[in-house]
């Protein structure tokens, strides 16, 4: 009973070992990406001269010149970039397909994370390349809306209370923000963006209340968040601020919520975490 034991404890925990993701995730939060920053996600992806990087504009209203942008910064680098635009219900041709399964760095532009993944949800084969790449040992990185589709849980940048909405909430209030479902590449975290300059700190507290299993990531411009090993550093000009409630707190007058002992973590470039 025991050798049976033994057994069955050792093939599931080879089965949970072998689903452990071997990708990266190079998560940055939207502005400039400075010379470094670009330099660092290359490196961490491996990509040799004359190797492709898979640019995903789909969040953005302009997809030509999403491409265009994203094409600068990597042809510079000696690098070709395999465009990957397609609209809701569109197909890829085989010959990109072919291309996007061997790619090291797939690149995911900013715009407006719910048109994102309204059209890769719409294509499932093309979806299941992505997270197949990431489980397999490729790097996914993305810049704002293409940061936002990181985590299980997304924000969608939308209040549910208040349809007025400028780049930030004004109130901490429960059930306000709207969340949807990204890449889920992150389950123990919602990822925020262009999080200091725009002062989002209100919607994100808000959510880590409403949401207490969830830890709160707001990484600001010009910023990446590594994620590699199960281990996160900071790569960029800025910060990383995470906030987490741990006793999962949460007090509610009217509309309004509180909560005690949340923490806020606050990271500079080079340091490294772990949730």
């Amino acid at each position: 009973m025991k050798y049976l034991f033994t057994i069955s404890f050792a093939l599931i925990f080879g089965l949970f070992a072998a689903q452990k993701p071997k990708g990266k995730l190079f998560i940055i939060g939207g502005g400039d990406r400075p010379d470094f920053l670009v330099d660092r996600m290359i490196k961490e992806a491996g990509l040799n001269a004359g190797e492709y990087v898979a640019v995903f504009p789909q969040a953005s209203e302009t997809q030509d010149s999403s491409i265009m942008s994203a094409s600068v910064q990597f042809e510079k680098r000696n690098l070709k970039v395999l465009d990957c635009s397609f609209n809701k219900n569109e197909k890829l041709s085989k010959s990109k397909l072919d291309l996007l399964k061997n790619v090291k760095l797939i690149y995911i532009n900013g715009g407006d994370q719910t048109v994102f993944m309204d059209i890769i949800d719409s294509n499932p084969e093309v979806k299941n390349i992505i997270k197949e790449a990431y489980h397999n040992g490729k790097m996914i990185a993305g810049t704002s809306a293409g940061a936002a589709v990181m985590s299980e849980a997304m924000i969608t940048g939308n209040q549910l209370r208040h349809k007025e909405y400028d780049s930030t909430f004004d109130n901490i209030e429960s059930q306000n923000v709207e969340i949807k479902k990204g890449l889920g590449f992150i389950t123990s975290a919602v990822i925020d963006q262009h999080f200091i300059i725009r002062s989002r700190y209100n919607r994100l507290l808000s959510l880590i209340i409403d949401n207490p299993t969830l830890k709160g990531i707001g990484i600001d411009e010009s910023t990446a968040l590594l994620v590699k090993n199960e281990e996160m550093e900071v790569v960029g000009k800025a910060q990383i601020i995470v906030f987490r409630n741990p006793k999962h707190s949460k007090k509610t007058k009217g509309d309004k919520i509180g909560a005690e002992t949340i923490t806020l973590d606050i990271y500079l470039d080079g340091e490294k975490f772990k949730l």
